[in-house]
């Protein structure tokens, strides 16, 4: 094999500790003298903008948690947090766990981009500049896990049968080089004629081991063209998944970064024989849509309201199916609604991918009265028609029912719907975003504010300013433009998991 191969290799797969080409050291001048204790919380380390630096210095590796003492999902994370640097430190793995109050420490969380909670974030070697996003699980082990895989040593030279099968053994996902040509190098690989009989190969092969679904997936090298990163890379992420995934706390980060676009969803009740009987077709159908679909089952018995949110169901549609295409999220249903068979399930995917599918927009029902009211209530299907009226300037903001800033905005709305009510040619409107889908655009944050002023050409213009009444009017008076553009009061966070109790709002999640 060629030597050109390895550091390529090295880098994808395994990680190096070292973090090539980062600055190193970098120091905010605010820092307090190194003399500063840091506090500490069941073994967790408190930082703040003048101590974040320090822990940096005195800190090789620094898994970072930026928190809101309010969030539900902080607090869910808490006790796994403490127990994952407790166990670090039993194995005296050079990482440090630390914390940070976002809410209360507006400056660093602004600085690493922070949009809600809980977010996690590695830094290695003092270097400020270009944290590692945390996209591992979210319990004790897995924390654990995840921080030994990068601070660790790299990998290991296999030797013989016995060692190839302790690294295997040792954890659920392995990768293994066989490499006929191979250097001394400290990952795991082998140039034994034994080992490549035993495992059954004849060429340089990248071998994934899991202890699930089919147990092992090779990845050959082209003999003439070398190892391609980008397609190594994605040879890893599919098939490190399994065939079909649970949805839940644990699972939920991996599945949205496995960066596969599309989703099957299968809505089931677990306490029912009759439903968990459908996993097996599901199941079934899922090996020749690998890579294309990933296939995910929700309990809707379980603490999944929100992922029925998204799609528009109530618990008692189940079982059914859904398909999502994360990037577009266009949302696609079985036209016939028959049995959830495999063969039913093959033919949805493949009329999806096809384009044999149209997708589908939630909307609600007009209500009676909707625009009785001075703040009047859109819906998907009332929306086209008022928000583009070429005789009105329509101000429109999109909402999620549990989005703590859009009831913190809620009575300047009402306040400046009241004010305008009288102008026949202003109109205030707001739509629950999170139950009605528009086909002209998608809404990414929470609250999102549009104005669509009269006129040929449908045209929106994106308010973005301080979220109170004298804004607003400015905003309005000036026909959709501010004398001076300011800064948002509040930052609009990305988007479906409705955070309990969190200070910012997202759609991360389903």
């Amino acid at each position: 094999m060629s030597r050109q191969l390895l550091p390529v290799l090295l880098l994808l797969l395994l990680r190096a500790s070292c973090p090539w080409g980062q600055e190193q050291g970098a120091r905010s001048p605010s820092e307090e003298p190194p003399e500063e204790e840091i506090p500490k919380e069941d073994g967790i380390l408190v930082l703040s903008r003048h101590t974040l630096g320090l822990a940096l210095r005195e800190h090789p590796a620094l898994l970072v948690e930026f928190y809101a003492p309010w969030c539900g999902h902080c607090q869910a994370l808490a006790p796994e947090y403490s127990k994952a640097a407790a166990v670090l430190a039993a194995e005296s793995t050079v990482v440090t766990l630390a914390k940070v109050d976002g809410p209360a420490q507006r400056e660093l969380a602004e600085e690493f981009g922070v949009t809600e909670y809980p977010t996690l974030k590695f830094f290695r070697n003092g270097n400020r500049t270009h944290p590692e996003e945390y996209t591992g699980p979210r319990d004790a082990e897995g924390i654990a896990e995840w921080l030994r895989r990068r601070v660790g040593p790299s990998a290991m030279r296999l030797e013989d049968e016995a060692a190839a099968q302790a690294l295997i053994g040792g954890r659920d996902l392995v990768v293994i080089g066989f490499f006929q040509d191979a250097l001394d190098i400290t990952f795991g690989l082998t140039d034994r004629p034994r080992l490549f009989e035993q495992f059954g190969l004849t060429k340089d092969t990248v071998v994934l081991f899991k202890k699930f679904d089919e147990g092992r997936a090779d990845f050959p090298v082209d003999e003439e063209l070398g190892l391609d990163v980008g397609d190594l890379s994605r040879f890893l992420v599919t098939h490190s998944m399994r065939l079909v995934t649970e949805f839940n706390s644990q699972t939920s980060a991996k599945i949205f970064a496995a960066r596969i676009l599309n989703h099957l969803l299968l809505f089931v009740n677990q306490t029912l024989a009759a439903h968990r009987e459908l996993l097996a077709g599901f199941g079934e159908a899922a090996p020749r849509f690998r890579g294309q679909v990933l296939f995910v089952v929700v309990d809707v018995a379980a603490d999944n309201e929100h992922v029925l949110q998204y799609f528009g169901l109530k618990a008692e549609a189940a079982p059914t199916l859904r398909l999502v295409n994360l990037e577009t999220t266009k949302k696609y249903a079985p036209v016939d609604g028959g049995p959830v068979t495999a063969a039913s399930i093959t033919a949805f995917c493949h009329a999806v991918l096809n384009g044999q599918v149209k997708p589908y927009l939630l909307s609600q029902e007009i209500p009676p009265g909707w625009d009785q009211r001075p703040v009047k209530t859109l819906v998907g299907k009332n929306f086209e028609q008022v928000a583009f009226d070429e005789t009105k300037n329509v101000f429109v903001k999109f909402y999620a029912p549990w989005c703590t800033h859009c009831k913190e905005m809620a009575p300047a709305w009402e306040a400046l719907a009241e004010k305008y009510q009288d102008h026949e040619d202003i109109i205030i409107a707001e739509l629950d975003a999170t139950a009605n889908e528009l086909e002209a655009f998608v809404v990414h944050g929470f609250p999102t504010l549009k104005y669509f002023p009269a006129g040929p050409g449908r045209k929106v213009i994106e308010y973005k300013s301080t979220r109170d009444l004298e804004t607003f009017s400015k905003f309005l008076d000036n026909g959709g433009v501010l004398p001076m553009e300011e800064p948002p009061e509040e930052p609009a966070a990305p988007f479906p998991e409705p955070p309990a109790n969190s200070t910012m709002e997202s759609k991360e999640e389903l």
